[in-house]
């Protein structure tokens, strides 16, 4: 059965979810929603998604939202196919939901606000805030500080293999790198930009730049 997902490739949280499909081989079909337009904000969106946020998968009859949950559903879900994302042992799995907390909450939220500032309020006519845009930058080169440590001791966040735990980066720092033009915070840490360039050269990433194009 093919899985439905809801939202524009171009948006981080839909890459999220498709780049973890195509890593699971997990056919699917991308439904836009034209978040300029305010689709997601409509009724008929808010009945599979009632905070009017992107993306929403819908699986037969299971509907599912949030894409770190989405995509612990998969890698779980498909656990036998493709490459383990989850990690193999109690041990190995709670360092992969560790760094994905710490993605969501740490790397994230500063990410998403530069892209508020520098992309979102432009488009629509309002000044971002250049001031809180350099904060943001601040507090995300000491993160990334602290991840040039970690990857110091091991080639992925979690461990010794690429898990969620990388993926969940990929839509974020690909900002970073192409549109707020602040790639010196990746290729000045040896370890960062390493990393970087193996977890961004992975062919299901590759898939999900082709669609987005």
């Amino acid at each position: 059965m093919v899985v439905k997902v809801y939202g524009p490739i171009r948006a981080a949280c839909p890459q999220r979810v498709l780049v973890c499909l195509l890593e699971k081989g997990v056919e699917f079909d991308a439904i836009d929603v034209a978040l300029e337009a305010g689709e997601h904000k409509k009724p008929d969106f808010l009945e599979r998604q009632p905070f009017g946020q992107v993306p929403v998968v819908q699986d037969g009859d299971f509907r599912l939202f949030e894409s770190r949950a989405i995509i612990r559903y998969y890698a779980a879900k498909f656990a036998d196919r493709g490459p383990n994302l989850l990690g193999k042992t109690l041990e190995e799995r709670a360092l992969v939901d560790q760094w994905l907390e710490v993605e969501a909450h740490n790397f994230n939220d500063l990410v998403y606000t530069i892209v508020l500032q520098l992309l979102v309020l432009p488009q629509i006519g309002q000044p971002g805030d250049m001031d809180l845009v350099q904060s943001c930058k601040n507090k995300l080169e000491k993160v990334l500080d602290i991840y040039e440590r970690r990857l110091a001791e091991s080639n992925y966040l979690a461990g010794g293999y690429y898990t969620l735990a990388d993926m969940s980066h990929l839509p974020g720092i690909r900002f970073l790198m192409n549109e707020a033009d602040m790639s010196h915070l990746v290729r000045e840490r040896k370890n960062v930009n390493a990393w970087w360039d193996d977890i961004s050269n992975r062919p299901a990433w590759k898939k999900v730049l082709k669609l987005m194009a």
